[in-house]
Formats: structure tokens, sequence, C-alpha cells
């Protein structure tokens, strides 16, 4: 990872209103990893060419023996849109079942996530799933529809019967947000019924239970279901590196047919087609059975660029696409044996996937400014306990929540997901890095010296001595490496702890600092009893006296997770993800807290 990328990350941590926390959601083997290696690629981090194959973020060995993610992975993007500079913090979650805690893990630290739908299978029991825990914790989802290149090389369907299946995915999609919607209304009437207590009333006299009219007419819902005309759906095909959104073809076609980007953005998808005589967009397609605008615009283009360029392998047509999309291509992908290979250096030029998501990510998904008071009251009610029945302190806290502040005087507050476990040897401090020329010619030089000397003391002369010396095999004393001077010691240390534990967290409030003494606060924590017990104004730092599930802990390494590697950061503000090494921890869900208590 070059020093210049993480440099850039950490300038752009100092700014929530850009930074995005956000996780990738989606059935087993639905392309999340894929996509995941196509936005690590648009970083420089990974060759484009390997994007799909390497599978960045499964970092495991068996990970990458099974096919299959086991275990969530972090790491931090930046993004450039216009003028603006975006922090992408990205989470890929496992999609098998047996993994659903790493899931679970994954959403509670993101304000967004990206949820991703096969093209051919659509939704699966799992896409039902992580939508429902995507609702549950009250988290923005964006639809990606992945694995489009299916429909034309598995499927063989046309461009028409791609869109009426297209169609088919959207609406059940939408039909589980809506029920999950229906779910959430219901159970409120029913909450507020039993406050009233009108509810023992209707089963006493027959009535119905609940009141439909009443709850479901008066929720607005319009905002919570995918359509691609409200820029939340993104179609995709990950392994061959291109995806767009609907936007982006309304940008292109507004200049090339003089008609507004709005009118074209609005009509891009649905029942309308493109009356060429009269020059205008009407609706009724289907009914009078003209091809729908997607059809026509979108489809139909990128369909004839597999026929051009995989079906036919017809050269004269692929250099006239190329040349009308303005697109140059190296020699050596359009002669290559694999049709694929040019077909993916076309599109990632045309229709960079990464663009799309990104783009659409930055626009659609909250920041962590805009943190909805409801999760905050949940992430801090633990085992069941209402917020509003907490200490008066407690709930003061949730204003910290919300505002996001990394100053002085916001209390630092992070919310620890889990522990993972890392080998001592990958840690920054113990990673060896390349040598400079300069500590490579001081070696040298010193190994010559050695060796004379050597020589010398066995009755030679040191004008002999005009061997090659392999200086590699003797450390530099004072190496800034951060490497021990002896090896002995240091392969001491390495087994005596092969692995460490380091915290996958989130900071929700202040800026954490390598050192800092904090409060850790155990899930079975009650807020009650540790105010009870503790003295008022009590820090960290002081001696304070034994309370159940409460303890003291100093923060070790911060660490900026980059999928396979860590980066070590002598601090992190407000709104970011980050992993952490802790002197004394062994829970799995906590809250870390400091200088006051919650």
């Amino acid at each position: 990872m070059g020093h210049a990328c993480v440099d850039k990350i950490v300038a752009l941590q100092r700014n929530p209103a850009n930074t995005r926390n956000l996780c990738i959601l989606a059935h087993v083997d639905h392309g999340k990893t894929t996509l995941a290696d196509c936005l690590v690629a648009s970083n420089g981090i990974i060759s484009s060419r390997l994007a799909g194959k390497l599978r960045y973020l499964d970092s495991r060995e068996d990970e990458q023996i099974r096919g299959i993610t086991m275990k969530s992975s972090a790491i931090s993007l930046h993004y450039t849109k216009g003028e603006e500079e975006f922090l992408i913090n990205l989470i890929d979650s496992p999609g098998h079942v047996d993994f659903s805690s790493e899931v679970s893990t994954a959403v509670r630290l993101c304000d967004g996530a990206i949820v991703i739908v096969d093209a051919v299978e659509g939704v699966c029991p799992q896409t039902k799933v992580v939508l429902r825990q995507a609702w549950l914790e009250n988290i923005r989802p964006v639809l990606v529809i992945n694995k489009m290149d299916r429909l034309i090389m598995e499927l063989k369907l046309t461009s028409q019967e791609a869109y009426n299946h297209l169609q088919k995915i959207l609406g059940q999609v939408n039909a589980v947000t809506g029920t999950l919607f229906t779910s959430r209304v219901l159970e409120e009437r029913a909450e507020k019924e039993k406050e009233e207590g009108e509810n023992e009333k209707k089963m006493l006299s027959g009535d119905q239970l609940y009141d439909w009219s009443a709850g479901l007419e008066e929720a607005d819902d319009s905002h919570l279901y995918f359509s691609p005309d409200q820029g939340n759906v993104v179609f995709a095909s990950a392994i061959d590196g291109w995806g767009f959104s609907i936007q982006q073809f309304a940008n292109i076609y507004s200049q090339r047919m003089g008609i507004k980007a709005e009118v074209l953005l609005r009509t891009l998808w649905g029942d309308f087609y493109l009356n060429a005589k009269a020059k205008k967009i009407m609706k009724g397609a289907q009914a009078k059975g003209k091809k729908p605008l997607f059809v026509q615009l979108v489809l139909d283009n990128i369909w004839s660029l597999y026929d051009a360029v995989v079906t036919r392998r017809d050269r004269n047509k692929v250099e006239k696409v190329m040349t009308s999309l303005g697109i140059t291509v190296m020699a050596r992908d359009s002669r290559h044996s694999d049709p694929k290979v040019l077909l993916s250096a076309i599109c990632t030029q045309w229709l960079p996937v990464s663009q799309a998501v990104l783009s659409m990510v930055c626009e659609k998904l909250p920041s962590p400014l805009d943190m909805v008071p409801e999760r905050v009251e949940k992430l801090m009610s633990a085992c069941a306990r209402r917020f509003d029945l907490m200490p008066e302190q407690t709930q003061e806290l949730r204003r910290a929540f919300l505002e996001c502040s990394s100053g002085d005087d916001a209390p630092v507050i992070i919310f620890v997901s889990k522990m993972f476990a890392v080998d001592t040897k990958a840690l920054p401090q113990n990673r060896q890095r390349p040598l400079t020329q300069e500590e490579i010619a001081q070696r040298r030089e010193l190994a010559r010296q050695r060796h004379a000397d050597r020589m010398i003391t066995d009755g030679k002369p040191a004008e002999s001595c005009k061997e090659p010396i392999r200086s590699e095999a003797l450390p530099l004393e004072g190496n800034s490496s951060g490497l021990s001077t002896s090896k002995t010691t240091l392969h001491e240390e390495v087994d005596e702890q092969k692995e460490t534990f380091i915290a996958f967290a989130r900071i929700y409030s202040g800026t954490v600092k390598k050192g800092q003494k904090m409060f850790i606060l155990g899930p079975k924590y009650d807020p009650a009893q540790g105010l009870s017990m503790l003295p008022e104004g009590c820090t960290a730092s002081d001696s304070v006296p034994e309370v159940p599930h409460l303890s003291c802990c100093s923060v070790g390494s911060i660490y900026l997770l980059m999928g396979r590697e860590l980066e070590e950061l002598e601090e992190v503000p407000a709104g970011n993800v980050l992993g952490k090494y802790l002197c004394i921890i062994s829970l799995a869900t906590v809250f870390m807290c400091c200088p006051r208590l919650v």
C-alpha cells in the first residue's frame, strides 16, 4: 500500500460529511467479492485485469480454496466525483447462511449497504435475510443487479426478454421491502393500541386486531423501494467490468437527442417508447407493441456489443463500435484468443462498474452525520432495555452520536463489533520493509569491515579480501524498520504470540489516540448500577472500584484496515471504521467510552 494513498485516506477521515460507511450484502455466489475487487482496482491497489480472479478481500487461505467469503473484511477507498472527494469505508461480508453472524457485525458498523442480486437467480433466501438485517439496523440499502452477462451468454435472452426479466426481479426485491415495511407499521400500531388500552377492548368485542387503513395508508413508503429512475439501482456485470445507472445514459442521450436529461431520467425505465416521426417520448409501449426506451437505447447497445465481440467476433463491427465510443484498446487485448479480454477492455472504458456503483453510493447513502436517532437508541439499548428508562446521563450521549464531533471536548465513544485474529508477523511494526539505497550501502560497508577484521585475525592480509559480501544476512543497528537487531529475539517474541486479536470497531464520537485510557462496557453492563457505584467525574485513568461488566483498558496500536494489510495510524476521528489492539479485552460486542461512562 503506497504512502500517498494512505496519506490521502487519513486526510479524508477528517471530513465526516464526505465519508460513507457501507457493507456489501448478498446471497452466496451472487458476486460480492468480485464487485469488491472492481472497487479496489479503481484505487490502483490491484490490477483491473485481476478483478474477480484475485478475490483481494478473501485474505484467508480457506476462503481462497473454497471460493466463498467466510469472514467480514474491510478496506478504505477514495473516490473523486467532480470537485468533491469521498472516503469509502467498504466491508465485504459473507453470503453463506453459516456465517450470518459475520453479516451482523458488518451491518452494525455501517450507515448503508450495497445489496447484490444475481440477474438469473433473482431473490434467494439469504437475500431476504440480509434485506431484513439492513432493515432492522435502520441502514439505507442500494441495489446492484449483477451478472447481467448471464442473461446474454447463458440464457440467450433477447433484450426485450431481459427487460421483462429485470422487471420481475425488481418486483421481487420490492415485495420483500414492502413486507418489512408492513410488519413495522403493524407492530407500531399494536404497541400504540396496547398503551392506550384499546387492544383488550377490541379482542373482547371480537373486532379486528389491526386497523389496516389507519396504519398503512397514512405511512409514506415511496422512498423505501428500489427503482432505476430514483438512482438507487445499478445494472452490472462485475466479472466483465461494466455497470451503469440510467442516469448515465440519460446524460449521454440528452446531448445526442436534444432532450432534457430530467425527462429521459423519468422515462428510460417504464412503459415509454420513442416516437421517431413525432420526435416525442410517449407512453404505452406494451399496448402498442413498441420497444421500451430502456430496451431501445440501453440494452440493445449492450447486446450488440456482446454479439460483435464474443459471439460473431466481427472485427470490423468491433472497430466501428470502438470508434463511435471513442475507445482505444491495447493491441494485445484486441489479438487475444479469449474474446472476453477484449470485451472487458472495451466495457471498463465505456461503462466502468466502479464509477457507477461509487457514484450511486455517494449520492444515495447517508454520511455519519445523517444517523437517525432510532439507530442510536438501538445501539445503546442492549439486552432489550428501553432507551427512555436509562439514566439521564446515558440519554444525553445520544447527542454525541448524532453530532459525530471529533473535537477535544467530545466524548470518545467506540463500538467494537467483533475481535479477529491477525498473524503477529503481518502487523505493520513487524512487517519487514524494503531497504533504501543508503541502508544497503551502509550494510555492505559494515559487512566488508567485519570480513576484513576476521581475515586479519586468521593471519591473512586485509588486501586479500576481494570476495563479494552477502550483506543482507547482517542486521543494521538502529534500523528504522522496527525490526529487532537480534533475529533470535524477534523469533522468540513471534513464537510466544503467533496471533494478535484486533478489535473491529467504529468511532461514533471523539478522536481515538494511541495510548488512550478508556472504559470497556460489556453487553450486560447496567448504566444505572455503574453510575451509582462509581464516584462522580470518574475517568478511566483513575483507580475505579470493581463494577460488574466494566473494566479499563489502554488503546494500543491503531490500524487502518486495508483488506489484507494493516496500516498503523496515530489517531482516527469520529465517523470511521478502524482496527485497534487493546491491552485487555476479550468481549465480542462492547462499547468503549472515555472520559465519562454511558
